[in-house]
């Protein structure tokens, strides 16, 4: 690595980490130093490449953003408040010091917000990707996908189907946009993970999932880990006026099939569910009931008139096919 590089590195990254008691070491040694108290921790990682998790000329400031924010959506869903994070970075060419100001700026002022401090990490060369490792202070309970039970309600915060849209935007032909456009683009570029959602989940939740690859294969992956199956009710879906001004045709197949969202998928028991709507209401966020988790395996959705309708596939990025 370059004198220029290390510089940098000094300046747009360690500068803008605050001192912390619990990370007594960090940017700038071998590796960071943790001081924990009792209990346990949640440990995520995800990874974000050009060209298939964001379009390659995707603002600095939104790649910044959007690597934190996944994993930030991951310790949501299990009832964990993130503290502690490592970023690895790589750039296809000399480092553009423009670019990585973007990319910091959108980072750290998300990681104010979370109340993350970053540890530590790397930066190499190579096809344009980030990622970042996430380590947390579980909740009252560890919330997994495991636990789903007969009777439960299912919700959903926030709407469905407006990151798809946005991505369709970005990827289409270049045009003025309108305020609806702009709207579903800024949520495909800025997913916002549900931050006050922790408590509640870890006070309320039986199980949960974020929606990363869309509502449908997600909430499969809940289904199977869990071992029982759901009844989804399709006009109760939430959906922003955005999405249905834009799509309205297609908007109740974006919110099943759509992914991106990082909206949070939960359950709760008959004598919970309540506590949690009004839990998250507190912090300012939705939870909309959306469905029963029933005896029978699989995923039966049904529209208004109760007729059965067929589940469509998960989200692929950029157009890949479904493993």
């Amino acid at each position: 690595m370059s004198q220029r590089e290390f510089e940098l590195i000094r300046r747009l990254f360690r500068e803008r980490v605050q001192a912390a008691d619990d990370l007594p070491v960090g940017i700038g040694d071998d590796g960071a130093v943790l001081r924990v108290e009792a209990g346990e921790l949640v440990w995520a990682i995800d990874t974000i490449n050009a060209g298939v998790h964001f379009p390659t000329d995707a603002p600095a400031h939104a790649v910044g953003h959007r690597v934190l924010a996944v994993n930030l959506s991951d310790l949501v869903a299990m009832g964990a408040t993130a503290r502690w994070a490592l970023l690895s970075l790589s750039l296809d060419e000399t480092p553009d010091e423009k670019w990585l100001e973007g990319f910091c700026a959108g980072f750290f002022e998300l990681a104010e917000r979370a109340g993350v401090v970053l540890g530590g990490g790397d930066m190499t060369r190579g096809p344009l990707a980030a990622s970042v490792s996430l380590l947390g202070r579980a909740g009252q309970a560890v919330v997994t996908r495991r636990g789903a039970r007969l009777g439960d309600w299912l919700l959903v915060s926030g709407t469905l189907g407006d990151a798809r849209a946005g991505l369709d935007i970005a990827l289409g032909d270049d045009h003025v946009i309108n305020e609806h456009e702009r709207s579903l683009l800024a949520r495909y570029l800025y997913p916002e993970p549900r931050l006050g959602l922790s408590e509640p989940l870890a006070r309320y939740a039986t199980s949960a999932i974020d929606l990363s690859d869309g509502l449908c294969a997600d909430l499969g992956h809940l289904l199977r880990e869990s071992g029982v199956g759901a009844e989804l009710a399709l006009d109760q879906l939430p959906l922003s006026p955005a999405l249905r001004a834009h799509a309205a045709e297609e908007a109740p197949e974006l919110a099943l099939a759509g992914g991106d969202d990082y909206e949070i998928l939960c359950t709760a028991g008959p004598d919970q569910v309540e506590a949690l709507e009004s839990s998250a209401q507190a912090a300012g966020l939705t939870l909309q009931r959306i469905g029963r988790i029933v005896e029978q395996r699989g995923l039966q959705i049904r529209n208004a008139e109760g007729e059965r309708v067929s589940p469509p596939t998960g989200f692929s990025h950029f157009g890949e096919t479904d493993a």
